[in-house]
């Protein structure tokens, strides 16, 4: 399963370089609008930096980074979303430091994360803004005591003068993008400047930018890896407007976003997938009444497993509004290969595969009636962009031919150097190889993730260490969860995960899900939710829980960029953080 298509030509070898390129030839284009909405329904207030400009505070920026450590030194990111950051990002890179994108200490529930990132990267600075600046001086009194602040917005433009930009290798390493820490503890990957700039290319050749004017529009957070890619490395390599907004805004009020994408044209953004249920869900009537969406070129979905059915509402709330249905571009990429793998093309329809549930669980993908209750409907996720993947057994390294269910592998020029101070991980991960070196050969990546190739297309199943396998059957935590939340109507939807637990003889399955906002425990049917939810799961996979446990909303973990954490739910449990209530037990028996 590979990519030929010709790519953008390279003109630069590094983001720093191609931002000067377009300051030089396109000065006063925009180049980054952050818009903020600093009241509840501010329709926003618009921030630019022209090329000019941004290639101005990027110089000033690394200059003042240059004297806070040499280069190869860490600069830890921990700014608000805004143009600040941009820049400063940049500015490291410029450098020729090592960024570490992150976030201000601020951030519910990730303060513990924060400080194991920054005791692992050691960085010699730290860059933030006036906002949170004795925030973040705080934090780091404790967590990095040596450590140099750096305010970006308190930067003269002068510094900007006297700097001269060390000569870089694209080899070396440009940033460390830790791992969001959904099945283990965080990771920096290595993203060489090479990799971020060959990944940028080819998310640009895969959604058709590399040959057609797009605006990039984006509320996902800078710290995450498709976040940095969409919104900040491909434009500067394309040399596009991005706009961005805080993702607090978005959450506050989604219908911000789908504002942005009516008032830019030929707009591209990404989202994960529980945002297109909850526009679908919460947009009123009257919100959508000025909004003219035809203008949108492709709309990613990425970051968790791409559900055709939300595809389905999210076109049908919009469909009135000129959304066009082959807009929706399920994607997938990891952190380990700086983000994206492989996408749907812009303009095609959504590839919708009902599959066999039980042929799945033995390892073979094979086709089922859509209308079967039984059948696990998919998405694909289209074609390799600009590198290539193989399905490999995860037991012996042979290559599975098509439909068959295996650990998806990708070789390519975005693939990263490694984990930061984790060799013996990074040659397991990064160094796998095939018992078939001639269809196979050489260094690929371990993803993690199990998969399939059909029909052309990149199917995504789950994730090999959330597998659940229950007298010897293999069961998808993201397929009992999708069970779990349709049971019943008081389950938060994606607020919810399903484990294993060791039991005796065998292993045991729990689910924790969320109840729904503006309700209590105590005026819920907990018994009614815990049956119908035991029922469904018990019907559709053959599968008795052990337990089901219904908690308030944000009681299950998340990582920093949002996801489900099933790793850290199932720890907590497993401590005794979620205790059942008696109804629960009750339903039980």
């Amino acid at each position: 399963m590979d990519s030929r298509r010709p790519l953008i030509a390279p003109a630069c070898r590094t983001l720093p370089e191609y931002v000067r390129h377009w300051a030089e030839t396109s000065p006063d284009r925009r180049a980054f609008t952050f818009v903020d909405h600093p009241a509840p329904h501010s329709r926003g207030v618009h921030r630019t930096l022209t090329w000019r400009r941004l290639d101005l505070r990027v110089r000033a920026l690394a200059a003042r980074l240059a004297e806070q450590g040499a280069p190869g030194a860490r600069v830890a990111l921990l700014c608000p979303q805004g143009t600040e950051y941009v820049t400063g990002f940049l500015a490291a890179l410029s450098a020729g430091m090592v960024a570490v994108p992150l976030y201000p200490p601020g951030l519910p529930g990730h303060a513990d994360r924060l400080a194991g990132v920054l005791a692992d990267a050691r960085p010699a600075a730290v860059m933030t803004t006036s906002a949170v600046r004795q925030e973040v001086a705080d934090f780091c009194a404790q967590a990095a005591p040596d450590t140099r602040i750096v305010g970006a917005d308190a930067v003269s433009d002068d510094e900007a003068g006297g700097f001269r930009p060390p000569a870089t290798d694209p080899g070396a390493t440009a940033y460390l993008q830790y791992t969001s820490g959904s099945t283990r503890a965080p990771a920096g990957v290595e993203i060489t400047h090479a990799n971020v700039v060959a990944n940028a290319r080819q998310a640009l050749s895969a959604y058709g930018a590399d040959v057609h004017r797009v605006t990039c529009v984006g509320w996902l957070p800078l710290y995450h890896d498709m976040g940095l890619v969409l919104s900040v490395a491909a434009p500067v390599v394309r040399g596009l407007l991005s706009v961005l907004m805080d993702p607090t805004a978005f959450l506050r009020e989604p219908v911000r976003w789908l504002r942005l994408l009516a008032a830019h044209p030929s707009a591209l953004s990404a989202a994960p997938n529980f945002a297109y249920d909850y526009c679908a869900a919460t947009i009123t009537d009257t919100q959508k009444a000025d909004l003219r969406l035809d203008g949108v070129t492709a709309l990613i979905n990425g970051s968790e497993p791409v559900r055709p059915g939300t595809a389905d509402r999210f076109h049908a709330a919009f469909a009135d509004r000129g959304l066009a249905p082959a807009t929706h571009c399920p994607s997938y990429g990891l952190a380990e290969a700086t983000v994206f793998v492989s996408a749907a093309r812009p303009g095609e329809p959504l590839a919708r595969f009902a599959l066999d549930r039980d042929a799945l669980a033995s390892g073979k993908a094979l086709p089922a009636r859509p209308d079967d209750p039984r059948a696990v409907l998919l998405a694909g996720c289209g074609s390799p962009a600009g590198q290539r993947v193989r399905i490999a057994d995860p037991a012996t390294g042979a290559v599975l031919g098509e439909g068959e269910v295996g650990e998806i592998r990708v070789q390519g020029p975005n693939v990263g150097r490694g984990y930061w101070n984790r060799r013996e991980e990074s040659e397991r991960v990064f160094g796998a190889g095939f018992a078939d070196t001639e269809d196979a050969p050489g260094r690929w990546l371990s993803t993690g993730d199990l998969g399939a190739v059909l029909d052309g297309q990149l199917i995504v199943t789950g994730r090999l260490k959330d597998l659940v396998i229950v007298d010897g059957r293999n069961h998808y935590p993201q397929d009992i969860e999708a069970t779990a939340q349709d049971a019943h109507p008081a389950v938060r939807p994606d607020r919810l995960a399903a484990f294993a637990v060791p039991g005796t003889p065998a292993e045991r399955v729990v689910v924790v899900a969320e109840h729904v906002r503006g309700t209590t425990l105590a005026d819920l049917d907990v018994p009614n939710v815990v049956r119908a939810v035991r029922g469904a799961v018990s019907s559709r996979h053959g599968l008795r829980l052990h337990e089901v446990v219904v908690v308030a909303p944000g009681a299950v973990a998340r990582t920093s960029s949002g996801k489900v954490s099933r790793a850290l739910t199932r720890e907590r449990y497993l401590q005794g953080v979620y205790t059942p209530s008696p109804e629960s037990r009750k339903a039980a028996g």
